[in-house]
């Protein structure tokens, strides 16, 4: 054929790969036959990604009393209600960085350098120092976890998550063929780790130990005798952490050291952000915090993480501009405000649920949520923690997240973030509703017959 006529020229080597020239370059084309039909699919990945939480609240007939109005106790977002507003110096700080103009193009995938050191310098202390290039900021918490993951884990490998636990580490995981193994929280010992259960899941395909203090959705908080047992375990199995700390500082107790300010041996990825401590969980800033130990993750980790930011070219421009005024310019009085406010809900919560027969509240320490356990032996009208949080909505119009959604069947959840008049109005609609539906235990012939 005529080259100069643009028409491809087909030609077959001594090989067998047809190849097509275009303007005089050969490229290799498949000899295969054309689609008959189409037929597009979601991919392996997306079919695999499966949000507990989303999957039993969208199963649950949820129908509000209509002469009651509707208290949700079930989302984790300091926001909703209106009442936690950021702090002044914070909605400053981004209005100073959109007035700049500075901010409106590409950061680099893993952060401005500035906005790193101002991270680094909030969070450093002389047990474990940061500088810039130890952090990583991200869209988000969310995604620190996801890269955190990534960055560790291969398919078929495993991870240990608490039980119960905050159920993205089982989304992501799961997603990406990487198997989940469930280690327990004890709720008799404040939700501290079943260590004898932890360390009987470990073996040589464990890449990663989850371990998330304060606690989503217990609002424990591990004292430092009781995180150096947890290290102990990791040091011994060679297993690095995944340190998810986004509620760190948000504690009510004065024993609260970060885990990395306690390893001397192994390496950590503390992943933490905005959302909840400064109230803007909408804003989307993350971080991680790379804390190396031995150089055990070496430059082959840091590289990696910076591999995978460039996936969605890391967090808000915007917001980085104006995060190191958001963490040197908010005052004291505004996290010490939250901290007392979350702590009288708690209290006010845990005193008047402690008083209902058939429920088993757990004090919190920290984070914005309580845990309730149910005896469902004194509710028989319910099989379960779904079937008793979804009647509550039906009769009492309260919602309570069951924690079957964090596999942790016969408790259920409450958020302590709503205004205290909300709180008290709550509590007593949980207690007209287990009021109602209460049984004594019954004796069985044997206990008749003793």
């Amino acid at each position: 054929i005529d080259s100069s006529s643009g028409v491809p020229i087909h030609s077959f080597h001594g090989n067998g790969i047809h190849h097509v020239s275009v303007n005089g370059s050969f490229y290799p084309a498949k000899a295969k036959s054309r689609r008959q039909r189409w037929e597009v699919k979601p991919s392996e990945m997306a079919n695999n990604t499966f949000n507990p939480i989303r999957a039993i609240v969208d199963g649950m007939k949820l129908t509000p009393n209509p002469d009651k109005p509707m208290i949700a106790l079930s989302i984790g977002d300091p926001t909703v209600f209106g009442n936690l507003p950021t702090d002044d110096a914070v909605l400053q700080a981004m209005k100073d960085a959109i007035d700049s103009q500075k901010y409106n193009g590409y950061a680099p995938s893993v952060g401005y350098l500035k906005s790193r050191q101002a991270v680094a310098n909030f969070f450093s202390c002389p047990e474990a120092p940061l500088e810039a290039e130890d952090v990583i900021l991200t869209s988000g918490c969310s995604q620190a976890i996801d890269l955190a993951i990534s960055v560790l884990c291969n398919p078929g490998d495993n991870i240990l998550v608490p039980c119960p636990g905050f159920s993205l580490y089982k989304t992501l995981a799961v997603s990406m063929g990487i198997e989940v193994k469930l280690y327990n929280l004890l709720p008799e010992k404040s939700w501290e780790v079943d260590l004898q259960h932890l360390e009987s899941l470990i073996d040589e395909r464990t890449s990663c130990l989850i371990v998330t203090n304060p606690s989503n959705p217990c609002g424990s908080v591990f004292n430092k005798e009781h995180l150096q047992k947890i290290l102990k375990v990791a040091s011994k199995h060679c297993v690095p952490i995944l340190a998810d700390e986004i509620y760190s500082d948000m504690v009510r107790t004065t024993n609260h050291p970060s885990m990395a300010s306690l390893s001397s041996d192994v390496p950590i990825l503390s992943c933490g952000g905005l959302a909840k401590r400064w109230l803007v969980p909408g804003w989307r800033m993350g971080w991680i915090l790379i804390h190396d130990r031995n150089d055990i993750f070496g430059s082959q980790i840091r590289q990696g993480l910076v591999k995978l930011t460039q996936r969605i070219l890391g967090a808000c421009s915007i917001i980085q501009g104006a995060l190191e005024n958001i963490l040197n310019n908010t005052p004291q009085s505004f996290y010490d405000n939250t901290i007392s406010f979350l702590k009288s809900n708690s209290e006010i919560c845990f005193n008047e649920l402690s008083i209902i027969p058939g429920l088993n509240p757990v004090m919190p320490s920290g984070a914005m949520y309580l845990m309730v356990g149910i005896n469902m032996d004194n509710f028989p009208d319910f099989k379960n923690d779904v079937e008793f949080t979804e009647q509550l909505v039906t009769e009492q119009s309260v919602f309570c997240l069951p924690a079957t959604a964090f596999e942790y069947p016969n408790f259920f959840r409450i958020v302590v973030t709503l205004p205290e008049e909300m709180m008290v109005e709550a509590c007593g609609r949980i207690r007209e509703f287990c009021e109602r539906h209460y049984r004594p235990h019954s004796r069985n012939s044997n206990d008749l017959d003793q």
